[in-house]
């Protein structure tokens, strides 16, 4: 279930210490800090620091007009709040009420990756409380390898990443640092066989998570 719109108040974060307030947006078309980790033989990430420049100011743009919904999930027995208020932009691309920028990330994404990303959701954690749970994406059956780019924007959060599998007897886990502008692919097999998910954390400004997604 979902509440209405609504406009996020009171949010803390500090701005990126080498900055320029006000840049326009923009990002490196040609993914040159892009590194890939491979988290098993099949599924893997890339991680690209600094891929957005400007992000203070896509930061703010986002939060400021992004359509908020704080969405009422099943927990158990009862419904509860999820501790993250979450946003879809569920027009196309070039809808002018979408920001020119998401259409320009989403074919650099498509040219590097191969596949047609034609949705755009957020979420934003207000501070350290706000989190989300392990979990695994809900993915079509006919995707094949699913890829899932999400852009980090606002304060620094670590998403962290396990196999899905939790008897693995590697007990293999990740942890992935974002700072604002960077930017995290999953794909291979990691939207099936892997978990994911932001922990609470004592302190921490706002942020928000840009996933770009595709439907075929």
């Amino acid at each position: 279930m979902r509440s209405g719109s609504i406009q996020p108040a009171h949010l803390t974060w500090q701005p990126t210490l080498l900055g320029d307030p006000g840049r326009a947006p923009a990002f490196d078309p040609s993914f040159t800090n892009a590194r890939r980790i491979a988290l098993d033989k099949a599924a893997w990430v890339d991680q690209v620091t600094g891929w957005v420049h400007g992000a203070d100011t896509l930061f703010e743009h986002v939060v400021a007009h992004a359509p908020w919904e704080h969405r009422t999930v099943r927990m158990y027995d009862r419904m509860v709040e999820e501790p993250r208020l979450t946003a879809w932009y569920g027009r196309a691309l070039d809808d002018p009420s979408v920001p020119a920028i998401f259409a320009e990330m989403a074919a650099a994404l498509c040219g590097r990756y191969g596949r047609a990303f034609d949705a755009v959701g957020a979420a934003l954690y207000r501070d350290g409380r706000d989190s989300v749970a392990w979990h695994a994406d809900r993915i079509d059956p006919a995707i094949v390898e699913p890829v899932v780019a999400i852009v980090s924007l606002g304060s620094a959060r670590t998403l962290r990443m396990r196999p899905r599998e939790r008897r693995d007897p590697q007990g293999r886990s990740h942890a992935f640092p974002l700072l604002p502008g960077d930017l995290l692919v999953m794909g291979g097999t990691a939207g099936r066989t892997w978990e994911h998910s932001v922990p609470k954390v004592a302190r921490a400004g706002a942020r928000v998570s840009l996933q770009f997604r595709h439907s075929t």
